[in-house]
């Protein structure tokens, strides 16, 4: 599949014009090694390194979907890994986005991929306790694998009184 079959596709799941706009500006096979830059639009989950994968893209724009993403939030996304999906975010919202990646390899890849993204901030470290530092957040996405669901991140979100 190439990146025009993708966005066809991508289009045809009824996804929101500003994710698609999002996917075809972001190049996936930035983000990917370079022996897999032929499969980069394929609707599959690719291996980055360390054991850790850039999820499918339906996966991503299903996830992107559901946060009812705005102009100009500030997003904290937790196990960041290659950095597509904080540039993704980034796209979508302009605003400030966070990533937060655990393996100093990855997090140092994302760091130099998105260095002209003046709006991301891509900090290594175990993201188990979200990043306090630079809370509140108007969403928070964790792309990491965790035992138990970290009910204790809901204290870095912005609070709207009604």
């Amino acid at each position: 599949m190439d990146k025009t079959s993708l966005i066809i596709y991508l289009k045809s799941q009824g996804f929101p014009e500003k994710i698609i706009s999002a996917f075809k500006k972001i190049h996936r096979e930035n983000f990917i090694p370079k022996e897999l830059k032929s499969q980069a639009y394929e609707d599959n989950a690719l291996p980055i390194g360390h054991d850790v994968t850039i999820s499918q893209p339906y996966t991503i724009a299903v996830m992107l979907n559901l946060l009812e993403l705005k102009t100009g939030q500030k997003i904290l996304e937790i196990g960041s890994g290659s950095g597509y999906v904080v540039a993704l975010l980034e796209e979508i919202t302009k605003g400030k986005v966070y990533g937060v990646e655990i393996i100093k390899e990855l997090a140092d890849k994302s760091k130099k991929k998105l260095k002209n993204h003046k709006n991301i901030k891509i900090i290594n470290a175990s993201g188990k306790l979200g990043l306090p530092k630079f809370a509140p957040y108007d969403r928070i996405l964790i792309s990491a694998s965790a035992n138990e669901i970290p009910y204790h991140l809901a204290g870095q979100f912005v609070v709207i009184n009604i």
